[in-house]
């Protein structure tokens, strides 16, 4: 199930706080992996899939419940990314580790007849549930367009590259494909990142000197090649 880390990147979505609190409304909570693991961002876990869900009314459900839009890293064991055990004190067995009671998937602590073995994977290593990875650090940047003097604002996340960003901006000019990118008089690299393209984000600096990141948001640079082939 481990994926590499440029693999898993081209795969998920990077998504921005922003929007992930809508998935947030509707019942997700983000688990954050190990640093140095193939994942280095919180993953938005999907718990209102009916798979994940249960039976309406499982008591098994109310810890899920519980930290819907919370962030359950504490949860982990951050090596093997499975729910916490511990050795149960009265059976001296290994057992997860659930202080706010028993949740969906878990086993019971000792044997019991209604408890079925065969679940397959447990909801927290299915990755179909997976909404996608949340961003370590969001920004904003102006996309001008220098034909029609046309501006505008965009939120992105920094794991994203530059084609990803073109997916987000195709709403605003569907022939955005026909223009050539450019920041500083630099012709951008689509495959790459902002910062990978020399595209310097101070917000940490702005910040620290108490000015307002607005007025010096980066400006990209949309430039005509006269070719409506990419519409």
């Amino acid at each position: 199930m481990i994926q590499t880390t440029a693999k898993l990147h081209r795969q998920a979505v990077c998504i921005s706080p922003n929007i992930a609190s809508v998935h947030v409304q509707h019942g997700a909570a983000c688990r954050r992996p190990p640093v140095g693991s193939a994942v280095n961002h919180p993953l938005l876990i999907r718990e209102e899939d009916p798979q994940v869900r249960g039976p309406t009314g499982d008591i098994l459900l109310l810890p899920i419940m519980e930290f819907a839009g919370k962030d359950i890293s504490s949860w982990f064991d951050p090596k093997t990314e499975d729910i916490l055990k511990y050795v149960d004190p009265l059976t001296s067995c290994v057992a997860y580790y659930t202080p706010r009671g028993r949740f969906l998937h878990t086993p019971p602590t000792g044997p019991r007849s209604d408890w079925d073995g065969d679940i397959g994977q447990p909801w927290w290593k299915d990755r179909r549930y997976e909404v996608g990875l949340l961003s370590a650090k969001t920004r904003w940047i102006r996309v001008v367009n220098t034909l029609t003097s046309q501006e505008q604002r965009l939120e992105v996340c920094s794991e994203e590259n530059l084609n990803e960003i073109l997916q987000r901006y195709l709403c605003y000019n569907s022939h955005a494909r026909s223009y050539t990118w450019k920041y500083n008089g630099a012709v951008l690299d689509m495959n790459k990142t902002l910062s990978e393209n020399n595209v310097p984000d101070d917000d940490l600096e702005l910040e620290q000197l108490r000015l307002d990141r607005d007025a010096f948001t980066p400006a990209i640079l949309l430039h005509y090649n006269d070719d409506l082939t990419e519409g």
